[in-house]
């Protein structure tokens, strides 16, 4: 009952942050996800405005209200409370459990290094344990029933990238919190960081623009790379997917899953039977256990 008590306090707590946020009460006043969020979805937006890769595709394109709610469910309600909640259960028990908590556990503490290098380690360490995990949610049918919702999509655009089912922060979550305990704690802010460089660039694969990044495309995902990950048809020899890479592609061409065989600007999207698949936030919640097909 302890660790349950500390688990639903941690959501009130929360609750109690988001309020705050909203209403600008936080300090230091950077440190806000909500205004932040918004900003930045209001920023890409405008640059799909002035310069659209498929221009035929309005700009309230199909399904862009229910992405919008997608984003903020997903992005600042749920992932945030349910983060932070395994966090402070996890920690709890590793202090009663282990001699020194959770710092028994760290491999390599990178606070001997300089402050930055320690952000791109835990940024890099990160988004390669999300590749991985990505993978997963494509190789496996139960997971991958999850991670329909995601590929759903019909048209493509910022907001997209949030779409999907509350299930894959369950996943995601615990991988993510072991990856920082392995390579020491970091602080919320350098955690904020981090989680907002990686935000942005998701952001930014998924939208209607035409960007490459030049010669650093074999680093960064970007949205021409990221369109044939949600394309229909896939290739044959890549039975599970390609293009799997969250910020970074360099994963996807140092494992042979990058794959861009020319411009897919115009190409179909989604995945068979996608007529089938429901439209609403609901619908597509209790999808995996209703599923008919």
């Amino acid at each position: 009952m302890e660790y349950l008590d500390l688990f639903i306090n941690s959501f009130s707590s929360y609750g109690n942050y988001i309020w705050n946020e909203i209403t600008f009460q936080v300090t230091p006043w950077y440190v806000n996800y909500f205004w932040l969020l918004t900003i930045l979805s209001l920023l890409v937006w405008g640059l799909e405005i002035l310069f659209p890769w498929r221009k035929n595709q309005s700009i309230f394109r199909k399904d862009f209200w229910l992405d919008t709610f997608y984003m903020y469910f997903n992005f600042y309600i749920f992932k945030l409370i349910i983060f932070v909640a395994f966090s402070n259960v996890v920690a709890s028990l590793f202090e009663g459990l282990l001699p020194n908590g959770a710092d028994s556990l760290v491999i390599y503490d990178t606070k001997q290094l300089p402050y930055v290098v320690q952000l791109i380690v835990f940024f890099v360490s990160l988004d390669f344990i999300q590749w991985i995990t990505h993978r997963m949610l494509h190789r496996f049918g139960f997971l991958w029933d999850f991670h329909k919702v995601h590929h759903s999509v019909e048209e493509m655009g910022y907001a997209a990238h949030l779409r999907f089912h509350w299930m894959e922060n369950v996943v995601y979550t615990p991988i993510k919190y072991i990856i920082m305990v392995f390579i020491g704690n970091f602080n919320p802010q350098d955690a904020f960081i981090v989680y907002y460089a990686s935000v942005a660039i998701g952001h930014l694969n998924h939208a209607n623009i035409n960007l490459t990044y030049g010669p650093l495309k074999y680093i960064f995902n970007n949205p021409a790379m990221h369109i044939w990950h949600h394309a229909k048809e896939i290739p044959s020899n890549y039975p599970n997917g390609v293009n799997f890479g969250i910020s970074l592609s360099i994963w996807d061409y140092l494992f042979k899953t990058a794959y861009i065989p020319r411009n897919g600007r115009d190409i179909q999207l989604g995945f068979n039977n996608l007529k089938k698949f429901p439209t609403t936030f609901w619908k597509q919640l209790v999808y995996p256990i209703n599923k008919k097909d």
